[in-house]
């Protein structure tokens, strides 16, 4: 898998969350939107490492992970994201909404409004997290 293929299934895991939550599929729109922002993440940190580059371990061992803010760290978004959050408090509320995320959600009976709230943190055109991570990747 490569930086493109994770930006496509980003895009689409977004575009997914959306139709979930259209058609009333809480669980399946919170899942997918927060896996939408993992594999946005994942394609900025494919970016860090060149074509022709041999990973480093660690490196590869620290992408591993559902965890939103660890692969914040290893995407080298961290200060990125600090500055954008104090100037931009809606997206900093955003992105309160969306670290909670984690893998675990697709065995959970989420909520309407826990659906909504995390589709719109990621989606928002103007101050979603996923049109941030794109700015990024």
């Amino acid at each position: 898998m490569n930086r493109i293929d994770l930006q496509r299934i980003a895009e689409e895991r977004a575009r997914d969350a959306e139709a979930l939550l259209a058609a009333g599929q809480w669980s399946g729109a919170y899942y997918l939107a927060g896996y939408a922002v993992e594999c946005g993440l994942k394609a900025r940190i494919a970016r860090q490492i060149g074509q022709h580059e041999f990973p480093d371990k660690e490196l590869t061992q620290r992408c591993y992970t559902h965890n939103i803010d660890k692969l914040i760290e290893v995407a080298n978004l961290g200060a990125a994201r600090a500055v954008d959050m104090a100037a931009n408090p809606i997206r900093g509320r955003y992105w309160l909404v969306v670290k909670d995320w984690n893998e675990a959600a697709r065995y959970q009976i989420w909520l309407e409004k826990d659906a909504r709230d995390l589709v719109n943190a990621v989606m928002d055109p103007s101050n979603g997290v996923l049109p941030w991570i794109t700015g990024h990747w």
